[in-house]
């Protein structure tokens, strides 16, 4: 795990700086109005910079190399299945649209993957999207994805 948090922290500390330089550079920090569109992406750049120092240098500094970083057996199957099921939703997605198809996914995370039961699988599946829905495409004027069923 240590070898996979130092790759990881380094990766993840290059792009922190290309992000900050490249917020600062093509985005003006203030307006005369307040703060500028590159205002937040400098400050997440910097953040991120900060947590990826810190976990390389972390792990640097840690004398076990750690347990290995890939699960094997049963987590390693359940990792699977929420890849697989999330390509399947962004796949089809212009079937199902993004309200209906997210729906399906969390009944299949839920309780295929889970094991949840009936009540909390489906107040949960249509409960999320419902939220979702209204808070970005009716409040928000966001609209979503949506498929042949129209929604």
């Amino acid at each position: 795990m240590r070898r996979a948090d130092q790759v990881s922290g380094a990766v993840l500390l290059v792009f922190a700086v290309w992000f900050a330089v490249t917020a600062a550079r093509q985005h003006p920090y203030t307006t005369p109005m307040g703060p500028g569109s590159g205002f937040l992406p400098l400050w997440l750049g910097i953040a991120m910079a900060v947590l990826a120092t810190a976990l390389l240098v972390g792990a640097t500094r840690r004398p076990d190399p750690g347990e290995a970083w890939l699960p094997a057996g049963r987590a390693l199957r359940r990792i699977l299945a929420v890849l697989v099921g999330t390509t399947a939703f962004v796949a089809l997605m212009p079937v199902f649209g993004m309200t209906f198809g997210s729906g399906l996914l969390l009944v299949a995370l839920l309780r295929c993957l889970e094991g949840h039961g009936w009540g909390t699988t489906i107040t949960v599946a249509v409960a999320a999207p419902a939220v979702n829905w209204l808070v970005f495409t009716h409040w928000l004027h966001v609209p979503f994805p949506t498929g042949l069923l129209g929604f």
